[in-house]
C-alpha cells in the first residue's frame, strides 16, 4: 500500500488521530501529503517513524525531544532500547517499522537481540509469531501488500534452518521418530519448521520432507523409516471438503504412527477423524503435548 490514511496510522500505532495531528503541528514529526481534497496521505516512511516513536515514547522520553532525532537516530535508539526492554509488544512494533520500508539489516538485528534475550524458541513464541499475525492481518484488510510478508517469511526460514542446523545430531535408533510434511500444493511452511526445531532441541529425530508432499508417497516412506508420528500441517490444503477423507487416506498409509495434524483446516467442526490422530490447536498445545506425552514415553 503506497499511502496511508490518519485512520490507518492510527490503528496500527495505537494512538488517536488527534494526537498525530497534534503532534505534526507542534513538531513537524510526519510529513504527510495531501490529495487535491486537502485529504493527508502518509508513505510507509511515516508510518515507520510514527512506530518508532511510540516505541522510545513508552520508554518515558518526550516526544520534543524524540522529534529532534532523524530518521536513521530513530531507528538506532529503537535498535538499542529494544535491546533491554522486557515488553516484547516494543520488539514488534520496531519489527513491523522495519518491514515496512524493507530494511532487513534492521529486522536481523532485531531477532537477533530478541534470541540472546529469550533464546530461540521463546523468540518465535513472543516475537516472531505475534509480528507474523499483525502483518497477515494488515494485509488481508489490504493495508499492505503481500512483500513485507515475504520479506519476513524469508528471514524467519534462514533463522530456523540455522538454529535447527546448529542443535545437536540425534539418532534414529536412540529417539522417537517423526515424519514431517505439508500435502501437495500446501507451501506454508514456517510452523512445519518450527515444529521441527522444536522436536529436534527435545532430543526426539525427525524425517523433514518439507512442502508438496504427494500423499502417495507416504506408504515407502514408512515402511523405510517405521516412524512413530507423522506431523502434518494443513493451512490452504487439502480443500476444506476433502480434509477428513485426507486424514483418513493418511492414517491408512501409516497404520503404525500416530498423526499429529495442525492448522487452521484442522479446527474445522464436524468432522469426523481417525482415531489415531492429535489435533493440538494452538503452538503452545503442540509443545505442552511434546513435553507431558510424547517426549516422556
Amino acid at each position: 500500500m503506497s499511502a496511508y490514511s490518519i485512520g490507518d496510522l492510527e490503528q496500527f500505532s495505537g494512538i488517536k488521530a488527534h494526537t498525530i495531528r497534534m503532534w505534526e503541528q507542534r513538531y513537524r514529526l510526519l510529513r504527510p501529503k495531501r490529495t487535491a481534497t486537502n485529504i493527508r496521505t502518509y508513505s510507509a516512511a511515516d508510518l515507520r517513524r510514527l512506530l518508532n516513536v511510540v516505541t522510545l515514547s513508552s520508554q518515558g522520553r518526550r516526544i520534543s525531544q524524540i522529534a529532534t532525532l532523524r530518521d536513521d537516530e530513530l531507528a538506532a535508539a529503537v535498535l538499542d532500547y529494544c535491546a533491554d526492554a522486557p515488553n516484547h509488544n516494543h520488539t514488534v512494533n520496531a519489527l513491523l517499522a522495519a518491514l515496512l520500508t524493507f530494511d532487513e539489516p534492521a529486522l536481523n538485528q532485531l531477532f537477533t537481540k530478541s534470541t540472546q534475550q529469550l533464546g530461540f524458541e521463546d523468540m518465535m513464541l513472543q516475537v516472531a509469531y505475534p509480528l507474523l499475525q499483525r502483518i497477515g492481518l494488515m494485509w488481508t484488510a489490504g493495508y499492505v501488500s503481500p512483500a513485507p510478508e515475504h520479506l519476513l517469511s524469508h528471514v524467519l526460514r534462514q533463522k530456523m534452518a540455522a538454529a535447527t542446523e546448529a542443535l545437536p545430531s540425534v539418532v534414529p535408533d536412540n529417539a522417537r521418530r517423526w515424519v514431517l510434511f505439508l500435502p501437495t500444493n500446501e507451501l506454508h511452511e514456517l510452523a512445519l519448521l518450527f515444529m521441527n526445531f522444536a522436536l529436534r532441541r527435545r532430543g526426539q529425530h525427525t524425517l523433514y520432507l518439507g512442502q508438496d508432499l504427494p500423499l502417495s508417497e507416504l506408504p515407502s516412506v514408512c515402511e523405510a523409516y517405521a516412524p512413530h508420528m507423522v506431523l502434518s500441517v494443513f493451512t490452504t490444503q487439502p480443500e476444506r471438503n476433502a480434509v477428513a477423507d485426507y486424514a483418513a487416506e493418511l492414517s491408512q498409509h501409516c497404520p503404525n504412527a500416530e498423526l499429529v495434524l495442525y492448522g487452521p483446516l484442522v479446527r474445522t467442526e464436524h468432522l469426523t477423524w481417525p482415531s489415531n490422530c492429535r489435533r493440538p490447536t494452538t503452538m503452545t498445545d503442540f509443545l505442552e503435548l511434546l513435553e507431558t506425552v510424547w517426549v516422556r514415553e
